[in-house]
């Protein structure tokens, strides 16, 4: 399938790019059809979801999201996996170890990746790695908690596998990439 772009206009250069792109799109009886979409490009990411064997539980953090506030929910309060933005030229599992130190302030050395995912890819260009790591208490090398630099305000909460699974079937657990890896534990019966 060959796409032929018309025109390009950069929207917003800000914490990402927002470019409004238009573009010939070939139709399987051979007509062509003319696209208008805007596109959110901020790189990749990563994610991660830490959990400890013997006591069945899991590293989860909470933090305010804007976007989530604005769109209705109550406190903006966000439960979720440690994440963090693939630097360019980066390779994600160096990006996962650094943000689980930043966010979690535990220190791991070999994430295991399970696979890569689109999460809206209607519109956002992200690619989001997701990984999987044991973790015991003498890797615990801060409290955590993110970056002040980059105004991050985090809180890191170990809680039993069992409650974040209640807490996705409550809806107090809304983030995607953190649902995907807790059913992923789920049903590779890790825990």
């Amino acid at each position: 399938m060959t796409i032929k772009i018309i025109t390009k206009e950069l929207l917003s250069d800000n914490w990402g790019k927002l470019t409004k792109v238009t573009y010939e799109f070939p139709l399987s009886d051979g007509k062509k059809e003319i696209h208008k979409r805007e596109v959110y490009d901020r790189g990749d990411g990563a994610t991660i979801l830490l959990y400890h064997e013997q006591k069945k539980t899991v590293i989860l953090t909470k933090q305010f999201r804007l976007p989530v506030w604005w769109n209705k929910h109550a406190t903006g309060m966000f439960v979720e996996a440690c994440a963090g933005k693939v630097e360019e030229g980066e390779d994600p599992e160096v990006c996962i170890v650094r943000e689980t130190e930043e966010e979690s302030g535990f220190r791991i050395t070999s994430p295991r990746k399970i696979f890569s995912a689109y999460m809206s890819p209607g519109s956002v260009s992200e690619l989001i790695h997701f990984y999987l790591a044991p973790y015991q208490e003498e890797l615990k090398v801060s409290s955590g908690g993110g970056q002040q630099s980059e105004q991050e305000s985090i809180e890191v909460m170990e809680i039993p596998f069992t409650q974040a699974l209640e807490m996705m079937k409550k809806g107090e657990i809304q983030d995607a990439k953190t649902m995907m890896l807790l059913q992923y534990l789920a049903l590779e019966k890790i825990l």
